[in-house]
């Protein structure tokens, strides 16, 4: 069910990169697609950097 939801996801990217009345919107779209993406990451690592900074003190 998962991949499925991920498949559809980029399906949804390429319709709107297809129709994309310039390059300014795809750079728009990939940006906004990969941003949530990194920023989850970026938290992630500082949970894990601060617990594991906390555990060695």
């Amino acid at each position: 069910m998962r991949m499925f939801l991920l498949l559809q996801d980029v399906a949804d990217i390429e319709k709107k990169m297809e129709a994309a009345p310039d390059s300014a919107y795809e750079i728009g779209v990939v940006i906004g697609t990969y941003l949530p993406l990194v920023v989850l990451v970026l938290v992630a690592y500082a949970f894990y950097y601060y617990s594991k900074k906390r555990t060695q003190d």
